[in-house]
């Protein structure tokens, strides 16, 4: 069996539950790809679209026949939008990159661009839902909608530099773990809780380099600011 065949069956037992290991690995990839995105580094994007394809794969569990039939058609479409926003995202940084000694400039977005955020989270999921449903999701479908419309902005803000994108993970994770568990994606779910303590954290550091930049200028901000 070759590595590629080895990751996509391989499996890790515990009691009566059966974890993909592919699903553990793709959510490591995301790990690493926040990280990536804390100390705002051009790799964070490319990491991220690896985790993207092994997810996809693993959130259409009754198409590739995993030990946990359930289709997350929200879950599997978001990593399809993650790849597509990642890329938007890479060629930004590293288009940014030739001008500042950063790869983005965190800022606030404007109060326009605020309420389109709202109002995009919330008519987006109100639109998908149906959509979802139709396309026989795992129930409560509005949950899932509203995760692939929150992953979506969060991504396009990131890629935006706005500090708030950081929030709107706050609210996606909030609603994610309950979903992934009652789902059967139980690493997911586990990393889910992961993701929200962490985000608080990059809100909060994200914030801290607008006023260092405030203060000393973009090109004296540290790529990582002091505790």
């Amino acid at each position: 069996m070759n590595p590629i065949e080895w990751l996509f069956d391989a499996q890790l037992v515990i009691g009566d539950q059966v974890i993909l290991w592919r699903e553990i690995v793709g959510n490591l990839f995301g790990l690493a790809s926040a990280l990536g995105g804390l100390r705002r580094k051009v790799w964070a994007w490319p990491v991220g679209i690896v985790g993207n394809a092994l997810l996809f794969t693993v959130f259409l569990g009754a198409v590739f026949d995993t030990p946990n039939p359930v289709n997350l058609l929200g879950q599997a479409g978001r990593q399809l939008m993650f790849i597509g926003v990642s890329i938007y995202g890479w060629v930004r940084w590293s288009q940014h990159r030739h001008v500042s000694s950063s790869a983005v400039e965190p800022r606030w977005a404007s109060a326009r661009a605020r309420i389109l955020l709202g109002v995009a989270l919330l008519g987006g999921t109100v639109v998908l839902t149906p959509v979802f449903r139709a396309l026989g999701s795992f129930e409560p479908v509005w949950a899932d909608a509203w995760i692939f419309m929150g992953s979506l902005l969060a991504t396009w803000g990131m890629a935006k530099g706005w500090t708030e994108f950081w929030l709107i993970w706050v609210a996606v994770d909030i609603v994610g773990v309950p979903l992934l568990v009652s789902a059967g994606y139980y690493a997911s779910a586990l990393l889910y809780v992961f993701y929200g303590i962490f985000t608080i954290f990059g809100f909060i550091t994200w914030m801290r380099v607008q006023r260092l930049t405030s203060e000393t200028g973009p090109d004296r901000v540290p790529t990582t600011p002091p505790s």
